[in-house]
């Protein structure tokens, strides 16, 4: 096996760095969009819910539950 250039090497080295710092830097804006996505869905489904029990309030629905849990007993 020959022995590689100093010079080579180092060449090499630079690239294969260059490389995993373009990966590494590629990957965490992909996570940053992610995780604001899920921060985005997350506060959309709170939203959701609450307008949902609002709607539940509006309609009595939560009173007719709680009359079908005492008829039960």
């Amino acid at each position: 096996m020959t022995e590689m250039d100093p010079k080579a090497i180092q060449d090499i080295t630079l690239v294969v760095e260059t490389l995993l710092r373009q990966r590494q830097d590629k990957f965490q804006i992909m996570l940053d969009q992610i995780i604001g996505r899920i921060n985005d869905m997350s506060s959309r489904i709170d939203h959701l819910e609450k307008n949902i029990a609002d709607l539940m309030t509006q309609a009595g629905v939560e009173d007719l539950e709680g009359e079908k849990d005492s008829n039960c007993t």
